[in-house]
């Protein structure tokens, strides 16, 4: 009951890249650098399974990049020449690369990390990939001219590295669609059909995340225009919920999105985010399982999974883990008073 999971990143070691920094450059380079990437995933699982993690991630120590860690080992991409784009509507600007041909894999992107992690850990284990959509809204086209036809070829080609990860023994596979509560016609339209084709002959449990974004600046201005109430996800929950993906990650703790859609996802796992990722403020137990029995009102309690609101990878390490300590202690709790 009430199982734990992660959304996906945590900090990354002084050692390997710049603390308290989204998307620092390494500190190393060569040889060294793929050695220390393999350390510090081993690591991030420990910090997890420590912390009474049940699902535990890599932490996504070996990118830089949530979207671009992966696009790297992508064929068509033209990461020398990178051109300055709005993204997430226009929300921030971002230089990023451009896809100038016909996109396939180079060959494995995840690899090493996940047998890695496969080898060192008995838990469940889940890899997290960036999600069709919210790649194409992440990158410059001087190909398709087609946002559809450009993002069902990245999907293409996040169907095979997620069917080489369930190969190496990973458990969940999700996809982070943040740009799913930014262009909600296009979800219902198109994003969820490239999400079918990305999990296309899975077996693993299949996951999306959507989120209101990392705790940072241009992030957190845009919160503040979205009202008392975030309804924007009533207009997507519904497909989700019809769709053939098996679980959805979706903030709660400190959220403004009312709980009550929540019954919107009928059917479907229900990865609630228990920790505030743009807080520095550390939950309690008692939080933490206050969190989930308000959840409990509107999602059935065997298809809850407690989780963080997003990636904890720019906050600083002791108050990751500190939280991390947080999320086991009340989902534990929760499993003596509701369980």
């Amino acid at each position: 009951m009430f199982p734990t999971t992660i959304a996906g990143s945590l900090p990354k070691p002084a050692w390997l890249a710049e603390p308290n920094r989204l998307w620092a450059p390494w500190r190393l380079d060569g040889a060294e650098l793929e050695a220390a990437k393999l350390d510090a995933t081993l690591l991030a699982i420990k910090l997890q399974e420590d912390a009474g993690i049940d699902v535990v991630t890599d932490g996504e120590q070996s990118r830089q990049h949530f979207v671009h860690g992966f696009l790297e080992n992508v064929a068509g991409i033209d990461f020398a020449h990178k051109v300055e784009i709005g993204i997430r509507n226009n929300r921030y600007k971002a230089m990023v690369p451009t896809v100038t041909g016909p996109l396939r894999l180079k060959g494995r992107v995840h690899e090493p990390e996940a047998r890695h992690a496969r080898a060192h850990t008995k838990h469940k284990l889940k890899f997290t990939l960036p999600g069709p959509m919210t790649i194409v809204d992440t990158i410059a086209d001087q190909h398709y001219g087609d946002r559809v036809k450009m993002a069902f070829a990245f999907a293409d080609t996040l169907n095979a590295e997620a069917r080489a990860l369930e190969r190496n023994g990973v458990d969940v596979i999700q996809f982070d669609e943040p740009a799913f509560n930014v262009y909600m016609d296009e979800v219902t339209t198109w994003g969820i059909e490239a999400l079918h084709r990305a999990i296309d002959g899975l077996k693993c449990t299949t996951t999306v995340h959507i989120c209101y974004g990392y705790g940072i600046k241009a992030n957190i201005d845009w919160k503040a225009t979205l009202g008392g109430e975030w309804r924007q996800y009533e207009k997507i929950f519904p497909a989700l919920a019809a769709s053939r993906i098996n679980q959805v990650s979706v903030e709660c703790r400190n959220s403004k999105v009312p709980m009550s859609l929540l019954s919107l996802l009928r059917g479907k796992d229900v990865l609630i985010g228990v920790i505030d990722v743009a807080s520095d403020e550390i939950e309690t137990p008692e939080q933490v399982a206050g969190t989930i029995e308000a959840v409990m009102k509107y999602v059935p309690k065997q298809h809850i999974v407690a989780g963080t609101n997003c990636g904890m990878a720019p906050m600083h390490s002791n108050i990751a883990q500190a939280k991390l300590a947080a999320l086991g202690k009340g989902a534990a709790l929760a499993r003596e008073r509701f369980g």
